[in-house]
């Protein structure tokens, strides 16, 4: 049985407990641990990559075709890869540590993505993710070997569906660190405020708006400060200083509008929220496993284990000999 029949298959059985049957996580594991690369193989950070992006597709693919199946936070569904995947049993016993060190590697992958700004300078792009209220740039995690300015070229057309390719400027860029990891935004001036948006992904970004400068508050001392309109600002307000520096030294296309909105305005909200300006559809677009496979390329192997890649190089022969 192909593994496309048998996710048909368990995508309309009846469950027990929300909890997904074996006959699915057996093709999960299948599709995005054991027909890989051999190199994507080599180490846990890799593996516990590929875990990552069968969770996504497990939510946004089964779980939406199947309500009654349950939710997984990742560790949860890790749990459940590793205990279901025989190539993947031996390492139960460590997975809290295995886990831990994952998440602590992913804070140190370096991050870029780009501040859109209208022809005025005066409003910028923000995007809310999909959980929680916070606000941030458009910009997500490198993949390995990526060029800084391709990753946020990648991760602006997934997070707003807008392409930068032709706007951006290597050069123009605001970098921050914070902790181990760096974040470096390049400035997208002169973007006409009618362009539409919507993502490319689905469950990732549940709203974007154009914001205006004067109502977002940097940095305060030692504290990450709310926008004045109650906005969650955490990873917008460090930037800001510089970002008010750059506009103040350069000319906007246009000058500013007098009548233009003194708010900010939505123009795309998920969930059946109403449309903004220049949003014509409310559907999040639907995307392939591998449009999710980004920004989180593996790296070098953790320091207290050796994945044993030889059960899977066997278990890929007796699938294909049978």
């Amino acid at each position: 049985m192909s593994p496309a029949a048998v996710t048909g298959a368990s995508s309309t059985a009846p469950l027990k407990n929300g909890i997904p049957p074996k006959e699915l996580l057996d093709d999960l594991c299948s599709r995005f641990v054991l027909n890989v690369p051999k190199e994507d193989q080599q180490s846990f950070e890799r593996i516990l990559f590929l875990v990552e992006y069968a969770h996504w597709f497990y939510e946004d693919n089964s779980v939406e075709k199947n309500p009654s199946l349950k939710s997984f936070t990742l560790k949860e569904f890790t749990s459940l890869m590793f205990n279901s995947c025989d190539v993947l049993k031996p390492y139960v016993p460590h997975i809290d540590d295995i886990f831990k060190d994952f998440t602590s590697y992913k804070v140190r992958v370096p991050v870029t993505g780009a501040i859109i700004l209208d022809q005025t300078y005066e409003r910028c792009v923000l995007v809310k993710g999909w959980k929680g209220t916070s606000w941030s740039f458009p910009r997500g995690k490198k993949n390995k070997d990526e060029e800084d300015h391709t990753c946020a070229i990648r991760e602006v057309l997934e997070e707003t569906g807008f392409d930068v390719s032709k706007l951006i400027n290597k050069d123009e860029y605001i970098e921050m660190i914070f902790g181990p990891q760096r974040v470096r935004l390049y400035i997208v001036g002169g973007v006409k405020d009618d362009t539409e948006f919507a993502p490319r992904t689905k469950k990732e970004i549940s709203e974007i708006a154009w914001q205006r400068l004067d109502e977002l508050q940097p940095v305060n001392g030692d504290v990450i400060s709310h926008g004045v309109t109650g906005l969650k600002l955490y990873m917008v307000a460090p930037f800001l200083k510089s970002l008010r520096a750059w506009c103040s030294s350069h000319q906007p296309p246009i000058s500013p509008k007098l009548d233009a909105p003194a708010r900010g305005i939505s123009v795309w909200k998920a969930k059946g929220c109403s449309p903004g300006p220049g949003n014509n559809s409310l559907v999040v677009t639907t995307e392939t496993p591998s449009s999710k496979m980004r920004g989180k390329g593996p790296g070098r192997s953790f320091r207290n284990f050796q994945f044993n890649a030889r059960p899977i190089l066997q278990a890929m022969e007796t699938a294909f000999s049978s």
